[in-house]
C-alpha cells in the first residue's frame, strides 16, 4: 500500500499494510534540525509520513494587517487582534471585535473562498493527490466565537449570561467553515482536522450542558458538511473529553486525534464508539523532548503493539511536533513506526 491507500484503509475500517504515521503539524525548526533547508512537503517524503497537512489559521504573511508589527500584534480575518508569544497559535487581545447585539447584527464575516489555505491546499493536491493522505487543519465554530469575543473568559460568560447571542455568533464560524471545507474538498483535500479545543488536563471547558447546547449543534453541521462533500472529520482536542465523548461521537466525527495519552485511553476510545471512530496518537511531547531514542523506540512500539489489535489507529505525537521535541527522538518514533508491522504484534 502507498501513503494514500493506508490511510484510507484505516478510515474505511479495512486493515492496513502497517499503521499509518502522521502529524497536524510539525515545527519547521524540528525539521531544520534534522534535514536543514528542506521543506515541510519535502520532509512529509523524506519521513515518509502517510499525512500532509496544511493548515487555515495560518496568515498569509503578505496581507497580515499588522497593528504592531515588532510586538507580534495583528488584527486575524476575523477582525480580532491577535498576539504572538513564541507559540505556533496566538493569544486573543481586547477589546472584543463583537461586544453587543447591535456589533454582531453590523458584523460582515470574512470571505471563505479567499482563505490562503485554498492555494496552499492545491499545491499539496497538485503534487501529492494519490499517494499521500492530504489533510487542512481547521476549526469550527467555538474558536472563531472565542476569537470574536477576546478570549474563553468572555465567552464562557456569554454562555451562563447571553445564550441567544452566543447561538448566533456560532453561525459565524459555522457557516465560514461549511463553505471552506466544501471547497477544499472539492479541491482534493480529503481530511479535514477540526482543531477547536474543548478540554484542559481535568475535563472540559464548560458543563456537558453547555456543551450540547451551545458547541454540539455547530459540530454536527460542520462535519455533516464535510461528509456531504466526501472528505472525513477528525476531532482534535487537548485534554480529558471523557465527559463529553458520547456527545462528540453524536456529532459524527470519524476519529479523534491526535489524543493525549495522559488524559484518553485510546482503547477506551475505540471501545465507546464501538469500533467507528479512529484513534490517532499518542506518543507524549514530553518523551519526544527530553526522553532518549531507545525510550522513544520502546514506546512507540509498546503503543503500536497495544493498539494493533483493536484497529482504526494512526500513530503519531500526543499533539504536534513543537520546537521542543528532538529530531532524534522525532526520526526514532518514525523510523520505529514505519518499520512495525501488524503481523508482527
Amino acid at each position: 500500500m502507498n501513503s494514500y491507500e493506508r490511510v484510507h484503509a484505516v478510515f474505511e475500517n479495512r486493515t492496513p499494510d502497517r499503521v499509518p504515521v502522521a502529524e497536524m503539524f510539525i515545527d519547521p525548526a524540528v525539521i531544520e534540525s534534522i534535514c536543514p533547508g528542506m521543506s515541510g512537503e519535502d520532509f512529509v517524503e523524506y519521513a515518509d509520513l502517510d499525512i500532509v497537512t496544511c493548515l487555515t489559521m495560518i496568515a498569509d504573511p503578505e496581507t497580515t494587517e499588522w497593528v504592531d508589527e515588532e510586538k507580534q500584534i495583528w488584527r486575524d480575518k476575523w477582525g480580532a487582534l491577535q498576539e504572538l508569544e513564541g507559540n505556533v497559535i496566538p493569544v486573543c487581545l481586547p477589546p472584543a471585535r463583537i461586544e453587543t447585539e447591535e456589533d454582531l447584527d453590523a458584523y460582515t464575516p470574512p470571505d471563505p473562498l479567499a482563505a490562503p489555505v485554498i492555494r496552499q491546499a492545491r499545491k499539496l493536491v497538485d503534487r501529492f493527490k494519490g499517494r499521500k493522505a492530504i489533510a487542512v487543519v481547521g476549526e469550527s465554530a467555538f474558536a472563531p466565537s472565542q476569537y470574536l469575543r477576546a478570549g474563553l473568559a468572555n465567552l464562557m460568560m456569554d454562555y451562563a449570561l447571553r445564550p441567544e447571542f452566543v447561538k448566533k455568533l456560532a453561525r459565524i464560524g459555522t457557516e465560514y467553515h461549511v463553505e471552506l471545507f466544501r471547497k477544499l474538498i472539492a479541491e482534493g483535500v480529503e481530511i479535514i482536522f477540526l482543531g477547536d479545543d474543548f478540554a484542559g488536563k481535568s475535563g472540559t471547558m464548560m458543563s456537558p450542558a453547555h456543551f450540547e447546547q451551545y458547541i454540539l449543534p455547530a459540530e454536527k453541521t460542520v462535519i455533516a458538511a464535510i461528509h456531504e462533500a466526501g472528505g472525513y472529520a477528525v476531532q482534535h482536542t487537548d485534554g480529558n473529553i471523557l465527559g463529553i465523548l458520547d456527545l462528540l461521537l453524536e456529532s459524527g466525527t470519524d476519529a479523534f486525534g491526535p489524543i493525549e495519552h495522559h488524559y484518553m485511553d485510546m482503547r477506551e476510545v475505540r471501545r465507546r464508539s464501538n469500533g467507528r471512530a479512529v484513534v490517532m496518537g499518542s506518543l507524549p511531547i514530553d518523551l519526544l523532548s527530553r526522553g532518549t531514542v531507545d525510550e522513544v523506540k520502546a514506546e512507540t512500539r509498546r503503543q503500536l503493539e497495544q493498539m494493533a489489535p483493536h484497529g482504526g489507529h494512526i500513530i503519531s505525537s500526543a499533539n504536534t511536533i513543537p520546537t521542543s521535541v528532538r529530531g532524534e527522538n522525532f526520526l526514532a518514533m518514525i523510523e520505529t513506526a514505519t518499520s512495525f508491522r501488524i503481523g508482527a504484534a
